[in-house]
């Protein structure tokens, strides 16, 4: 069966933008939390442009190529300008959480209103298997919430913020994580963690 994971660049301090994140603006001031992107001398295999560290590469590849659908929140959707707004994965369908009608969405992208739960029911159904994506803080601890998460990874980039929008809201019930890998990269240390269930 299919895994729901969330894999997010995140400061130190929890925040997934910094300041005055929106529109035109999806990560605010807090722009250094992609620059291990484009830092490196390795070209991803899975998007063009990307130049990672090695480290860096390997671990993003095989996330990516794990993931077959994503469920957004809107917020995240409508401002993420590193991806045109909607997903990092092109190939891969999206599923918008949202009560309010969503601009520009196109025939790969489908609105659910309906609640977490039904999106990912969807989007897995839609992953033929593979893996769903979670992008955005609200969506990701709405889907800890209701227990659908499987795997956090945080691409910690070593900067605190003091701003912006935070990662993980608040939950109603403590969430343990089980330490499966730690890759220390340039610019960034990714930490992939098991839900304990």
């Amino acid at each position: 069966m299919s895994k729901v994971l969330s894999a997010l660049a995140v400061s130190v301090d929890g925040y997934i933008t910094g300041r005055d994140p929106g529109a035109g603006r999806g990560l605010g001031d807090g722009t250094m939390l992609f620059d291990w992107y484009f830092d490196g001398d390795t070209p991803s295999q899975v998007f063009d442009g990307f130049r990672l560290s090695e480290p860096s590469a390997r671990v993003f590849d095989a996330l990516a190529g794990r993931v077959g659908a994503i469920v957004a929140g809107r917020n995240t959707y409508e401002d993420s300008d590193h991806f045109g707004g909607g997903s990092p994965h092109p190939a891969a369908p999206v599923f918008v959480v949202s009560h309010r009608p969503a601009p520009q969405i196109s025939q790969a992208q489908t609105l659910v209103a309906t609640g977490i739960q039904d999106a990912v029911a969807a989007a897995r159904e839609a992953a033929a298997g593979k893996d769903v994506g979670l992008m955005g803080g609200g969506v990701v601890t709405s889907a800890l919430e209701a227990d659908l998460v499987d795997e956090v990874v945080l691409h910690q980039v070593p900067v605190l913020l003091g701003g912006g929008r935070r990662f993980f809201q608040e939950l109603p019930r403590h969430v343990r994580l089980r330490l499966l890998e730690a890759v220390p990269a340039p610019g960034v240390t990714h930490l992939r963690y098991e839900v304990a269930r």
